[in-house]
């Protein structure tokens, strides 16, 4: 079997391939041309992962590759994926989260219409939907990022009905991990826990502690992917704890974590707070338990810890 990761290098697209490589897969992760392109998330299987250049805002160049690759399974991860860029670059990113879906599937469309398709769908999506937010119901997407998510999602279903494509969109609530981009309000967290345990840093400067989010482990959710792709028929699945957590809730834990009491460090900042807010998201995976089997296996805590002890050690060498 052969996978085609767009978003090879972020971090569910690492922990995607490695998942795929375990299970047998010849893997192709797509990357952009660029000098100051990074690899870290994957440098520890990059010898078993096949690198190839394109783009999705060049559509001929992903025609190209799926008519070199033909790939049996396609997951389009990339993306503009940080909510606050999208109010500073909304076009750039409909461009890549909006537009360059329809790219993949029209270039999937014409390359490769026997292969499987999946989607990245966010749940930001929901917005100021009333939770817990399930498959039915109504989007309401309260950022440029979720704009664009929404048309990816919808884009999704019209190619699966207007050329029965086997595409589908997962509908992924918050997902971290040790490997989650510092600019993402986690890892930021426990970031910043590490550098003020180890004397690095005297404060944290944060946004919105009151919105609640439903927050899993990045390696469980991956598995709820190619899940997806194995099905008889295709479908759309959201993939969720059901549990919500405060973003203050999330720094009690942290801060706790090394023996710390977050109120001596955090400070609110207004520049943090977004133009529109997204107060309260729990998704309901029930679809997902009953017709795929899949449940998360990390615990919120869990998540904390794990991601706080691994920026510990980060530091610790950083600082030695």
């Amino acid at each position: 079997m052969k996978a085609l990761i767009t978003g090879i290098t972020g971090q569910d697209g690492s922990y995607l391939a490695e998942l795929l490589l375990e299970k047998g897969y010849e893997v192709y992760g797509v990357v952009r041309r660029s000098s100051t392109e990074t690899h870290e998330r994957i440098e520890h299987i990059r010898d078993r992962v096949n690198l190839v250049q394109g783009d999705l805002l060049d559509e001929i160049s992903l025609v190209r590759m799926m008519n070199d690759i033909q790939p049996d399974e396609v997951y389009n991860l990339a993306a503009q994926s940080f909510v606050h860029t999208s109010w500073h670059q909304p076009l750039l990113t409909g461009e890549f989260t909006a537009l360059g879906v329809t790219r993949v599937l029209d270039a999937m469309r014409i390359a490769c219409p026997n292969a499987k398709f999946y989607q990245a769908s966010s749940s930001e999506m929901f917005g100021a939907a009333k939770p817990p937010q399930n498959e039915d119901t109504v989007f309401h997407p309260r950022s440029p990022y979720a704009v664009a998510k929404v048309y990816g999602h919808y884009i999704t279903m019209n190619y699966r009905e207007s050329y029965k494509l086997f595409a589908v969109s997962g509908v992924l609530f918050n997902h971290e991990s040790p490997r989650r981009g510092k600019e993402f309000v986690t890892r930021k967290i426990t970031d910043a826990v590490a550098r003020i345990k180890l004397g690095l840093q005297n404060e944290l400067r944060m946004g919105n502690l009151d919105a609640k989010r439903d927050w899993g482990f990045a390696g469980d959710y991956v598995k709820a992917m190619w899940l997806m792709l194995q099905q008889a028929e295709p479908d759309d699945y959201v993939i969720a704890t059901g549990e919500s957590h405060s973003v203050r809730e999330f720094l009690e834990h942290a801060f706790a974590h090394v023996g710390l009491d977050w109120k001596d460090y955090v400070v609110v900042d207004p520049k943090f707070l977004r133009p529109a807010e997204v107060d309260f998201l729990m998704g309901d995976p029930s679809k997902a338990i009953k017709k795929l089997g899949w449940k998360p296996e990390v615990s919120f805590e869990g998540l904390v810890r794990m991601m706080v002890d691994a920026d510990m050690e980060r530091v610790k060498r950083l600082k030695a």
